[in-house]
């Protein structure tokens, strides 16, 4: 198991022998010198270039336990592969819970893992907290209280699309081809979201895929058939990657919005080509490693130390390793906001009271703010282009329409 590995940060504490608050009720994982905590990766399957999150988490615990941890605690990370497979989600954390008695999961990988184990989770009152995954039902409070995400939704992300493409070309016609479950469908509901009444004349082709087939090819063919001048793609990067070199094989030369978190420049712009995805349009929220304007960022070169510090081997241009520095420091804040008390409940209402933490390695403008009705932490963006070379920020932070 990759709980086992030596790049996770893992240990088998005795769950006894603490003392005081810190052993309150409902505070398992924890004793006076640790606090364990679990999570799921995909470190094989369709998005493994996502794992990389993952062993930047664990590094970071490393990083912060020879500091002395927090509060005085060491953080334990066990982290299990599930090889972006709902039912090994579920098996895995199953044993995360019911065998390794993890106190909570964060930032496990993907929609479909975190789906597959929310309503387990929630059923228990086990904080699911600070997810790899942008979906917009992170957000519910209501029904699922124990579950919240980190990322901007993509839902908001399709929002600021929608509202580009009717600034720059308002009688667009838009292809969108996007990930068949709610990964995917949070684009369309964000893109409805701001087109309203217009969708069904400005969208002429939608077409979806699954994470099992192998090529999106027909899926491209079909989509430039259309007629759309403009395509907005929803995929995991190695999906990513294929419908970039298939548009560009075509001919076809659409204004193309391509999801964040296919964004990366190792994992999906290298595979396709970098002269295949000039003109490609994305967003951020967080601060490019290659970026010229951050090459002198005091911030940026605190992480670049981390990097060759604890990650040596690690790809210095790939920003999923920003992604788990960022969210890592997040969890900190959390578990220091906690103080003695690590109940379950605490946990959880620590994460729902944030107040404008700013994050080092998130653009400027950017802050983290949740509450008890507010369980999206991150709910700006900027607009970047791929150049060439660089992905470039154009334009001002902004919002989604429901922000």
């Amino acid at each position: 198991m990759f709980g086992k590995t030596p790049f996770i940060a893992a240990a088998f504490a005795a769950l006894a022998g603490t003392s005081g608050v810190a052993m309150a009720e409902n505070a398992p994982g924890v004793t006076a010198t640790e606090i364990k905590i679990g999570q799921t990766m995909p470190y094989s399957g369709p998005a493994s270039a996502y794992a990389v999150i993952g062993k930047a988490d664990a590094a970071y615990f490393r990083m912060i336990n020879e500091q002395g941890g927090v509060n005085g605690r060491k953080i334990v990370l066990l982290s299990e592969d599930d090889g972006y497979n709902p039912a090994k989600a579920v098996e895995a954390t199953r044993k995360l819970v019911e065998s390794d008695h993890v106190a909570f999961i964060f930032d496990s990988l993907g929609t479909p893992s975190n789906t597959a184990i929310q309503k387990y989770l929630n059923d228990r009152k086990i904080p699911q907290i600070l997810l790899a995954t942008g979906a917009d039902k992170w957000g519910n409070y209501k029904d699922f209280p124990w579950t919240m995400g980190y990322q901007p939704s993509y839902r908001t992300e399709a929002q600021i699309y929608a509202k580009y493409i009717l600034k720059i070309r308002p009688n667009a016609k838009v292809a969108v081809l996007y990930q068949n479950d709610d990964f995917g469908k949070d684009y369309i509901a964000g893109l409805k979201d701001v087109l309203g009444s217009r969708y069904e004349q400005m969208v002429v082709k939608e077409a979806s895929y699954a994470v099992t087939d192998t090529t999106l090819d027909t899926q491209v063919i079909t989509l430039q058939a259309s007629g759309a001048d403009t395509l907005v793609t929803a995929a995991t990067p190695k999906f990513a990657a294929q419908v970039i070199r298939k548009v560009y094989s075509l001919g076809w030369k659409p204004t193309h919005f391509l999801t964040n978190v296919s964004a990366s420049i190792s994992t999906v712009i290298e595979p396709a080509g970098l002269e295949k995805s000039i003109g490609i349009i994305s967003a951020s929220f967080q601060k490019d490693p290659i970026d010229p304007s951050f090459k002198d960022d005091a911030d940026m070169n605190q992480w670049r130390d981390f990097m060759r510090h604890y990650m040596p081997e690690a790809d210095p241009n790939d920003a999923n390793y920003v992604t788990g520095y960022s969210v890592s420091r997040i969890l900190v804040q959390v578990l220091k906001q906690c103080g003695n008390d690590l109940s379950r409940e605490n946990i959880i209402r620590q994460a729902a009271n944030l107040k404008d933490l700013s994050v080092p390695t998130l653009l400027p403008g950017i802050k983290v703010n949740t509450g008890p009705m507010n369980y999206h932490p991150l709910r700006q963006l900027q607009l970047i282009r791929w150049d060439g070379r660089i992905w470039v920020r154009f334009g001002d932070v902004i919002s989604g329409a429901q922000s």
